[in-house]
């Protein structure tokens, strides 16, 4: 198969999937997090039969992934592929004081997503857990060290003792996500608790997908005012 070509026939469906304003929306609210049908119904003000139906194109043309939640296995989250996000334009989003990395037991994906926070930007990142465990999983300690990041194996906090104002909270986990109150404000990041399988290649897989995440939420804070 040709690459070029494939490339262009595959930027052609995304412009003609997206040219649609109701499936941009919905494209624009996944830019940086992952959302479930009623939450982008919710946040959009649209119709749920009209979000079903706008999502069945959009994953008809290969644009997004939907994935089971873990903690209520009947809701599904929705996130756009890679390739699409590269069609969009990055949204802007107001800098806030800390950015805070939530999950169950703040014992694995919120500690990585901190300490690879804190490698790229300038503002400043915090972990916490709902139920959070007693120390960091070995595994978690190990990632890190293989990817040149620290974590502290001792620490881990609870969520009502790091958040406060001005916290742009990131849920990492499904149960956290469905756990804390509602706020249209959190963002979620539906990343794969390795935990129970309990292997390097379950660590490693939640290492990369929180990895592009960051690099994708990074930019989109203002350079002026991540430099402060």
């Amino acid at each position: 198969m040709n690459t070029e070509s494939f490339s262009a026939g595959a930027r052609a469906r995304i412009h003609a999937a997206l040219g649609d304003p109701a499936r941009l929306a919905i494209a624009d609210a996944l830019a940086v997090g992952d959302a479930s049908p009623g939450e982008i119904a919710a946040r959009l003000g649209m119709a749920t039969n009209l979000v079903a139906h706008h999502l069945h194109v959009l994953a008809d043309a290969g644009l997004i992934d939907r994935s089971r939640s873990e903690a209520d296995r009947r809701r599904t989250y929705v996130r756009l592929r890679p390739q699409t996000l590269a069609a969009l334009a990055a949204p802007v989003l107001a800098v806030p004081r800390r950015v805070v990395f939530i999950c169950t037991r703040n014992s694995a994906r919120s500690q990585l997503a901190a300490a690879l926070w804190s490698r790229h930007s300038a503002v400043p990142a915090a972990s916490a857990g709902t139920q959070p465990a007693a120390r960091v999983h070995p595994r978690a300690v190990r990632t890190a060290k293989r990817h040149g990041l620290r974590l502290d194996p001792a620490r881990t906090a609870t969520v009502d003792a790091v958040i406060s104002g001005g916290d742009l909270v990131i849920a990492v986990c499904d149960h956290a996500h469905e756990t804390l109150p509602a706020d249209p404000g959190r963002l979620h990041w539906s990343v794969p608790d390795p935990v129970p399988a309990d292997t390097d290649e379950a660590f490693e897989s939640a290492y990369r997908d929180i990895a592009t995440r960051v690099d994708r939420l990074t930019p989109v804070l203002p350079e002026k005012d991540r430099r402060r």
